[in-house]
């Protein structure tokens, strides 16, 4: 490791609101449009939402605060930051591991995203070129199956993909991220609000969609369900990773954290709750299963492009902004990783993401040849993507927030959150309860309960 000293972050987001669409980038992605939907469906639907929705509530936001509030205040990488405070307080220095599970997490989370990322890039060029034309549902299930059965076609768009991630990643913050972000995002919100009005207008399952995710069967909530629900919470919201403790050390300073912590977790949940509007009607109308797993989206949906008006151009344009919208979490999740090494190395910013990018490419290839049977390694009955999933979203993610809302709620001085947080006496009394108490309770229950 450099001896360098850590070089405080001079470079703050030009305004609020690109601070926002930056934070909510980070949360809104393939959690939202790809896995919300498919977990739901596994879980029962209404009981799983209102898990997930007690989740977001309960320990999503506090810890969404925590987070950019660390950031903010040392305005260091995620490791750095937290090398810091343990140095100004006297702390132990075994907390840094929060920065290094958070730079862990992200980066395993990246290479198996990647490989999801991509096919939303082929199932977008496959619709624009006449692909799926004609085909019927159960030709678009083959057609899926044939895609992930295939390594040299999943490895090209895993490649494109993260090539994307990078050519972004290394322009910086106003460059790279602050303009891809200005256009993505607005983008990302309009189609999904057409093909949420297509879902109601067109489909004569809507009711049912409806239905299906907020009409609770309490026999449905099992310890399981709940411990999915947790880590759904912590994937989308990309918790316990210190993106938003990242991108928190550019966040301008007269900036309110708790309003865009929940203006961020607000927007998160919006895109989940729509997302499965818009995919379950259309899972009823075309007789498929709810709990179909990982391929729903590309199944579903797609059978839906292929037989409405205009499914050629609506079909490209969803899957385009599918990959835009996990291309806005692929640059958070490489953020971590990347500040530190640009603090600690004099590596470039270009070199620095190449370097990166091209270890997640690699890792990736587990992924990619897990989903076509090239490799058939398994543990505990998972393969690798199963298993890369399961140990970030269940045990990675919550662990990570778990010793962040400790570390936020018992080590740092109570008078620098309060400074950072800027909440009346009364409401930071009630965060730092739910900050000290509550998550740490809430998450190491599930935790516990997750590995035994």
């Amino acid at each position: 490791m450099s001896g360098q000293n850590p070089v405080t972050s001079t470079k703050t987001w030009a305004n609020r609101w690109t601070f926002l669409l930056a934070a909510a980038g980070s949360a809104i992605g393939l959690g939202n449009i790809w896995k919300f939907p498919y977990i739901a469906g596994q879980y029962g639907g209404g009981a799983f939402v209102m898990l997930y929705l007690i989740c977001i509530a309960v320990m999503g936001i506090p810890l969404l605060m925590a987070e950019t509030a660390i950031g903010r205040h040392t305005r260091h990488s995620p490791l750095n930051a937290i090398r810091q405070l343990t140095s100004e307080l006297g702390a132990s220095k075994l907390w840094s591991m929060i920065g290094w599970m958070g730079m862990l997490a992200g980066f395993l989370i990246l290479s198996f995203y990647s490989v999801i990322a991509g096919w939303s890039l082929s199932y977008a060029w496959q619709i624009v070129s006449g692909g799926f034309t004609g085909m019927t549902t159960d030709q678009v299930g083959d057609a899926f199956g044939g895609l992930v059965s295939s390594a040299d076609r999943q490895i090209f768009w895993h490649s494109a993909f993260m090539i994307l991630t990078f050519a972004i990643t290394a322009r910086g913050i106003h460059k790279g991220l602050e303009k891809g972000l200005q256009v993505m995002m607005p983008a990302l919100f309009a189609l999904l609000l057409i093909m949420l009005g297509y879902s109601m207008l067109e489909t004569g399952q809507f009711m049912r969609g409806f239905e299906f995710m907020f009409s609770v069967d309490f026999s449905k909530v099992t310890g399981e369900a709940v411990t999915a629900a947790l880590g759904q919470a912590f994937f989308t919201l990309s918790l316990g990773m210190c993106a938003l403790m990242a991108y928190g050390a550019y966040m301008p300073a007269n900036n309110s954290i708790p309003r865009t912590a929940l203006n961020v977790a607000a927007l998160d949940t919006l895109m989940a709750i729509v997302s499965g509007l818009i995919v379950f009607p259309i899972v009823f109308a075309y007789g498929l299963e709810p709990s179909a797993g990982p391929g729903l989206l590309f199944v579903s949906l797609t059978a839906a492009f292929v037989h409405m008006p205009m499914g050629e151009i609506f079909g490209f344009l969803f899957f385009v902004l599918v990959a835009i919208a996990a291309l806005s979490s692929a640059i958070s999740l490489v953020e971590p990783a990347l500040a530190w090494l640009l603090e600690r190395t004099p590596l470039s910013r270009t070199v620095a993401t190449i370097i990166l990018c091209a270890a997640i490419w690699f890792v990736g290839l587990g992924t990619v040849f897990a989903f076509s049977g090239d490799f058939t390694f398994t543990l505990f009955g998972k393969n690798f993507f199963d298993l890369l999933d399961y140990f970030t979203s269940n045990i990675l993610l919550p662990l990570g927030g778990l010793l962040i809302s400790i570390f936020a709620g018992w080590v740092i001085k109570r008078s620098t959150m309060m400074n950072e947080l800027g909440l009346s006496v009364g409401m930071f009394n009630l965060w730092r309860a739910m900050i000290r108490v509550v998550v740490p309770v809430c998450v190491l229950v599930v935790v516990i309960t997750t590995i035994f």
